[in-house]
């Protein structure tokens, strides 16, 4: 009966089931996950900080990059160089010169980073990235590295609301070091997110009555023995608050469950 619902549809009608006890179905599901296939560099962007976003008639957003898989010499674009200050970003953005000030780090796959509200970031070519994140609709543009759109103007920024939301003291942030097997990637206020590496025959049991998740399968493919559903590379599940799932790896297997939301 509940097969073809949206998540909103879901809530609506059964919020305590799905969330869990005292869950408000009145409110959107509070994460957004998306895989992003970055063919080409996308614009340089921040969210407003949750002390900031209201006089700005906006909303936070944090979320995390994990790297799925990407081209020899991706890279990331996140947060300042060191010691870039404020009127020098100013004035970079003023002379269109503004990647000279920010930090541009490579990555490999497996690697992963969380982009904090106020902290600046854009994503260069040649990337798979899952992104999983706060559900919230407001970005601000920073800077579109000098492009046009299809009708050969510049595409709108957002710069006076970019500027009030910048971290200007986030200097040089690194991904998170991986460590095989099991590891926390994010840990905030809005969600955490871990990572479990299986072989095949192994897995992992997620009670009912805990909590809601969300599972995403990174590479290899996995099986729940309750309801006998297989999830390949590239899949999304919601284990709802009443649900028990029994997850056992048909091959090597690159797990994340995001919880704590």
């Amino acid at each position: 009966e509940l097969a073809g619902k949206t998540i909103r549809e879901l809530l609506q009608g059964s919020a305590a089931e799905i969330l869990g006890p005292g869950a408000d179905g009145s409110k959107p599901f509070p994460i957004l996950v998306k895989w992003l296939d970055c063919q080409d560099r996308l614009s340089l962007q921040v969210h407003p900080p949750a002390e900031i976003a209201p006089s700005l008639g906006g909303e936070p957003k944090t979320e995390n990059w994990y790297i799925a898989q990407c081209d020899e010499g991706a890279s990331l674009i996140v947060g300042l160089k060191k010691d870039v200050t404020r009127d020098q970003f100013e004035d970079a953005l003023r002379n269109n010169e503004a990647e000279s000030c920010v930090h541009r780090f490579p990555v490999k796959a497996g690697d992963s980073i969380l982009v904090e509200s106020g902290r600046m970031h854009a994503i260069d070519a040649g990337n798979l990235i899952l992104e999983i994140q706060q559900n919230s609709d407001t970005t601000y543009r920073v800077y579109d590295w000098g492009r046009v759109g299809l009708d050969g103007k510049p595409r709108d920024l957002h710069i006076e609301e970019s500027l009030k939301s910048i971290d200007f003291h986030d200097f040089e942030p690194d991904p998170l070091k991986v460590v095989p097997g099991e590891q926390t990637l994010a840990d905030c206020k809005e969600f955490r997110i871990r990572k479990f590496e299986f072989n095949p025959g192994e897995g992992i049991e997620l009670p009912a009555g805990e909590q809601a998740r969300l599972l995403h399968v990174v590479t290899g493919s996995v099986k729940d023995e309750v309801s006998g559903t297989t999830l390949a590379a590239g899949s999304n599940s919601l284990q709802p608050y009443i649900t028990e799932v029994k997850l056992v790896a048909e091959s090597d297997l690159t797990l994340l469950i995001t919880d704590n939301f």
